[in-house]
């Protein structure tokens, strides 16, 4: 799947300026952003992009001081393991409890989850507030024994963490090949079993679960288009524990969810992102 890199500069830069943008692009399908220095980094699929959404989202930004360029191309195929090392990214700790990292990482320190990663792809390395997020939910759920479903599953590192939590049958599903394939490698590289990967988006569902628990990582339009097909995979007393969106986006989610007969339980939130558990 091709992805689009998309380099935005406000003027004046400032990290709040950033914030907004990604969160106005966060509504049209853009899925990852770094902040480099006076610009930021925003990948979209080729696919979704539409330039007049991203014009129309820019031409009312909430800063009247600010104004944004900005200017794309296609995202470069790259080795992103070398990537990894040329910028030395480190070993990701959450909690004191697990630890994810890839096969070039060393002296990563003992925890009760060590997860493997080659990430063969721009995204789903984990390093992203909203993966963090989902993580503390599931080290706090008890898995053992309860089907569940990632969607949008990315590198496969939230339904490896629920398999090695005990979690089974786990169902892992992404739109693009690319993931599906790289999921099915990290199960390899961390001894797995128990994690069906499947191609596809919500409209597969109704060949797969129920689930106790389903946990979504991926975006605010994406989960309120979904949110139903969900919730009908959903077991009674079952969990849905979304991400991907911030933290003023809940109120609209939340309503979503109690009109499908969900209640809210809390949320947890770093740097504005949030993940809400819902509980059925």
């Amino acid at each position: 799947m091709q992805y689009l890199e998309f380099s935005f500069r406000p003027s004046p830069f400032s990290d709040t300026a950033c914030d907004l943008i990604s969160a106005l692009m966060g509504e049209i399908g853009f899925e990852s952003f770094v902040t480099e220095e006076h610009e930021m980094k925003a990948y979209i699929q080729q696919e979704l992009f539409d330039e007049e959404a991203v014009k129309n989202a820019l031409s009312d930004f909430p800063m009247p001081d600010v104004t944004v360029v900005y200017a794309y191309q296609q995202a470069e195929d790259k080795d992103w393991n070398e990537e990894w090392e040329k910028h030395f990214f480190q070993p990701i700790v959450i909690d004191n409890r697990c630890c994810i990292h890839s096969t070039f990482h060393h002296d990563t320190p003992q925890v009760e989850y060590d997860i493997i990663i080659n990430p063969q792809m721009a995204f789903g390395t984990g390093h992203h507030e909203t993966t963090g997020l989902v993580i503390r939910e599931l080290l706090e759920s008890d898995l053992k024994g309860h089907a569940l479903l990632d969607m949008g599953c990315g590198t496969a590192i939230l339904a490896i963490l629920a398999r090695m939590r005990g979690a089974f049958p786990c169902t892992a599903v992404d739109i693009d090949d690319w993931c599906v394939r790289n999921a099915k490698e990290n199960m390899q590289l961390n001894g797995l079993e128990g994690i069906d990967v499947q191609l596809g988006d919500a409209s597969i569902l109704h060949a797969y679960g129920p689930f106790d628990f389903v946990i979504a990582n991926i975006n605010r339009n994406i989960l309120l288009n979904d949110m139903q097909r969900y919730v009908e995979r959903l077991n009674p007393e079952g969990t849905l524990i979304i991400s991907g969106f911030y933290v003023d986006d809940i109120p609209i989610l939340q309503a979503e969810a109690e009109r499908l007969g969900l209640h809210y339980v809390h949320h947890k939130e770093q740097n504005r992102w949030a993940a809400v558990r819902f509980s059925r």
